[in-house]
């Protein structure tokens, strides 16, 4: 089995891409992000260092921290993956009428891969790799 420190290095790694494609796709590309990819950016930016400074002082409870944030993250990644692919319906929408949609799918993809899509593997694997890991009989 895999120990917490390894689980923890994983999540940083998965935290830390996530939070790096956030900042290229919005500064470099250009894209202005939906009401709830900022939402999602609340939650995943301080994953990255939170997750860092418990690997460096090589504290195990780190995954307690970032646990709340990636668990946050990852129902409203689900709530947006679900607006987008049309199982919630539109009269739940967030997103305000002088910004970018939430559902556009040309807005809302990079590289021909749904963003919403993509922040919800991100936030999931961070959660499986937080997760205390299952007793063995």
């Amino acid at each position: 089995m895999v120990d917490i420190n390894t689980r923890q290095t994983f999540a940083f790694l998965v935290a830390l891409l996530a939070t790096l494609s956030a900042l290229f796709i919005g500064e470099v590309l250009g894209q202005t992000p939906c009401t709830l990819c900022w939402y999602q950016r609340i939650a995943m930016f301080p994953l990255a260092p939170v997750l860092a400074v418990a690997l460096w002082i090589d504290d195990p409870r780190g995954r307690l921290y970032a646990l709340p944030l990636a668990a946050t993250g990852l129902v409203i990644a689900a709530w947006h993956s679900g607006l987008y692919v049309g199982w919630i319906p539109e009269p739940v929408l967030p997103c305000t009428a002088n910004g970018p949609s939430c559902t556009d799918r040309a807005g809302q993809s990079i590289l021909g891969l749904p963003i919403p899509f993509l922040s919800l593997a991100a936030f999931a694997a961070i959660t499986l790799f937080l997760l205390p890991k299952g007793r063995s009989a």
